[in-house]
């Protein structure tokens, strides 16, 4: 995994909305889950999860598409691209589409979920695998060996 230097600035294809990151990932991920394949329109989705307070919109007004739940899923409203997303009830952390941004060399997943769902051809460098999601007490190992690592 590389370790890029901080902030690192981003944005959609058409450069309407402009993202910056100041801080670390607490964990990056590929969700292979059937809404994942349909939303990315790949074998699975990116995520990288930046803490609240080291992630801001710099440019433009993301909208919100897909699915209009308790989760936001954010778009660029011109060129449409899949920007982040900000789950439910989990303030304090928003996962960003990593290859959004102007270096993506820190996109590599750590961990892949909802592989029961997985494409038979999908691969990805993922440390560890999970059927569904992660059980929510398995979270704070799995990020501190995402740090671990990452260091």
């Amino acid at each position: 995994m590389s370790n890029p230097k901080y902030p690192i600035e981003g944005g959609c294809m058409c450069g309407q909305v402009r993202m910056l990151i100041s801080a670390p990932p607490i964990i990056t991920m590929a969700c292979h889950c059937a809404g994942c394949q349909k939303l990315s329109a790949s074998a699975f989705s990116l995520s990288a999860m930046i803490p609240s307070a080291g992630f801001a919109v710099v440019k433009g007004e993301p909208a919100i598409g897909a699915l209009h739940g308790a989760s936001k899923y954010l778009y660029c409203p011109n060129c449409l691209n899949w920007l982040f997303t900000r789950p439910a009830g989990m303030d304090a952390f928003v996962n960003v589409r990593p290859t959004m941004f102007d270096v993506p060399a820190w996109s590599t997943p750590f961990i892949e979920t909802c592989t029961s769902e997985k494409l038979s051809w999908a691969s990805t460098a993922a440390k560890q695998s999970f059927d569904r999601f992660p059980a929510p007490d398995q979270y704070g190992k799995l990020i501190a060996d995402y740090s671990a690592q990452a260091t």
